[in-house]
């Protein structure tokens, strides 16, 4: 999405700075729809550190991560879940080698590449960049998806673009400031949620949140609950 200030003419001073493209991540959990993390910035290896610091803060354990192929994710993965390994000594003249950074074994992570034509995907392709196929196949049996995919993420993502005219494709309505842009995306966020049943967890059984499957909360909130609670509001 973009930032802009609806004049034909501002300068610096008036922008603060904040014009132009801006990235918004997000960690979503499989199994309970939950939306576990969010971070608005830009698509920086700075920023993919904040947004996955952020999730590791708020993990139980390790879970499969799966994302498009952004090289950061890996970069972060890495410099999160690691092991240093010391170089056994050769006992030759000369400096020894630098100890390794392995990743932690029970570190997986896989991504997705989508080929598309004419705007169409026409190939998807999957590949395990830590971890290796048992492993992860024993996660994905815990899981309520089968394969390697961003299924999850792609479809939250419609729900965004259709509560926030900012955030919609080929859109005219640009966000006039990141503090908005962010304060509006913390209530997209609490109420999808808090307070929207999904309709998967609800389908056989009653009005079921993706808050109330983590275990977070009892039952539907409501917007007068929710605007009772203003420090969720401020979750990024």
């Amino acid at each position: 999405m973009d930032l802009c200030e609806k004049k034909t003419k501002a300068d610096e001073k008036e922008l603060g700075g904040e014009e132009g493209r801006t990235w918004i991540w997000t960690a979503l959990d499989a199994a309970t729809r939950l939306l576990v993390s969010f971070c608005v910035g830009d698509r920086t290896l700075e920023d993919a550190r904040s947004s996955l610091k952020d999730l590791a803060s708020r993990m139980k354990g390790k879970p499969l991560f799966v994302s498009d192929e952004l090289a950061h994710y890996e970069t972060v993965l890495l410099e999160l879940f690691h092991e240093t390994v010391e170089s056994p000594r050769t006992g030759k003249p000369g400096r020894p080698r630098a100890p390794e950074v392995v990743p932690q074994t029970d570190l997986d992570y896989a991504v997705v590449h989508k080929t598309r034509e004419n705007g169409r995907v026409t190939k998807v392709e999957r590949r395990i960049v830590f971890g290796d196929e048992r492993s992860v196949g024993k996660r994905l049996e815990a899981s309520p998806s089968e394969t390697i995919n961003t299924a999850y993420i792609e479809r939250s993502n419609l729900d965004w673009r259709l509560w926030d005219a900012h955030l919609a494709r080929k859109s005219v309505t640009f966000a006039r400031a990141l503090r908005w842009l962010k304060a509006k995306f913390a209530i997209c966020a609490t109420f999808y949620d808090f307070i929207r049943p999904h309709g998967t967890l609800s389908r056989h059984g009653p009005p079921t949140t993706p808050a109330m499957r983590a275990g977070i909360t009892d039952h539907v909130w409501s917007i007068l609950e929710l605007i009772g609670r203003p420090m969720l509001l401020s979750m990024e």
